[in-house]
């Protein structure tokens, strides 16, 4: 029995990966990337690598055996099939008879387009019949704070979200909550809604960051068609500037507000607050 990581070498994934080697020895782990390089360090430390690609299927054929654990992590690669690369994940664990499924999926309360895929592979996996886990992430605090360069460059954080609110957590929150399902027991077919335990609003965003670096920080609010000029002007795809605009007018409505408490719950600990995050990013 192992328990399997896609998209072991990414973001959460990392974070997946270094929690289970903190519960569980490190031969039962298999972490799924792209390339060997991609895993070698993980692979110094005992962890299994397993190459395979979403948009790949044959590289999944036997990789997972009669009673692993996974987790999909959702792509990265938004604008192309996501549903489909999931499937490729799903069919491949079905066929093994895997003992449970684990998705990072998105809020429920989520209506922007950015959510769509993730309901798409949510169906999937219900009319799968897999044991699973969906685990709801929210947004994180990383969206933000990694782009505190041009906050305080510019002095302002612009947004299209109004006065709407943000119940973020840090990515390393999100992957505690992963390891706890994995590692855990009880966990089957059930739906977690992951987020922070306090929602903030842009002004008090803006103002932490204000407080922390010393400079003069504003939240400007701007219309959706103004910050979708921004985006793209800043070289991001027209495509996916507009995918960013929408959460932001999710943000507005409160579609990224909720706190149910469930991460904390499951983590055990409250979850990472975004002042911390803000002085971890300052910092670096």
């Amino acid at each position: 029995m192992s328990i399997v990581v896609t998209g072991a070498s990414g973001n959460l994934g990392r974070f997946v990966i270094e929690g289970l080697l903190e519960k569980i020895p490190a031969e039962q782990i298999t972490a799924v990337v792209r390339s060997e390089e991609k895993g070698a360090d993980f692979a110094a430390r005992g962890v299994r690598i397993a190459v395979a690609d979403y948009n790949t299927p044959e590289t999944f054929d036997g990789l997972f055996s009669a009673g692993d654990k996974v987790l999909l992590i959702s792509g990265s690669e938004v604008g192309k099939d996501r549903v489909g690369q999931h499937k490729v994940v799903i069919d491949a664990a079905k066929a093994a008879g895997v003992a449970l499924l684990a998705y990072t999926s998105a809020p429920g309360a989520l209506k922007a387009a950015l959510a769509d895929d993730h309901r798409g592979t949510e169906q999937a996996l219900l009319e799968s019949g897999l044991p699973y886990v969906l685990l709801r992430n929210g947004w994180y605090n990383e969206v933000y704070t990694e782009q505190l360069a041009s906050v305080l460059e510019h002095g302002a954080v612009v947004q299209a979200a109004g006065e709407g609110r943000v119940a973020s957590a840090s990515r390393a929150d999100y992957a505690a909550a992963a390891v706890a399902v994995l590692t855990g027991e009880g966990h089957e077919n059930k739906t977690y809604e992951l987020s922070g335990d306090t929602a903030y609003s842009f002004a008090e965003y803006a103002a932490e960051i204000a407080k922390q670096s010393g400079k003069d920080i504003v939240y400007n609010a701007v219309p959706a068609d103004v910050y979708e000029g921004i985006l793209t002007g800043a070289g991001l795809p027209e495509a996916f500037a507009r995918i960013l605009v929408g959460v932001d007018a999710s943000v507005e409505k409160g579609e990224l507000a909720g706190t149910s408490g469930d991460l904390s719950r499951l983590t055990g600990r409250p979850t990472t607050p975004i002042a911390d995050s803000i002085a971890a990013a300052l910092k670096s």
